[in-house]
């Protein structure tokens, strides 16, 4: 996976697989969902990110149970 944070752009891109894209599905007007053939989710776009998701704030963390 990974995450990229365009600042020119206010952009937010979360790729999830590097698959070709089969289609793009808008959930609002700043936000993109790009799936691949068998519908699993490739990217999301998020446009306005730093006002949207908090961009500064941004962390990971990887859990196991």
């Amino acid at each position: 996976m990974k995450t990229r944070y365009f600042t020119d752009t206010d952009t937010l891109l979360i790729e999830f697989k590097d698959r070709p894209v089969a289609e793009t599905r808008d959930l609002d007007e700043n936000t993109v969902l790009d799936v691949d053939a068998d519908g699993n989710i490739c990217s999301i776009t998020v446009e306005h990110a730093s006002k949207r998701a908090d961009i500064p704030q941004f962390s990971y963390e990887q859990v196991t149970t």
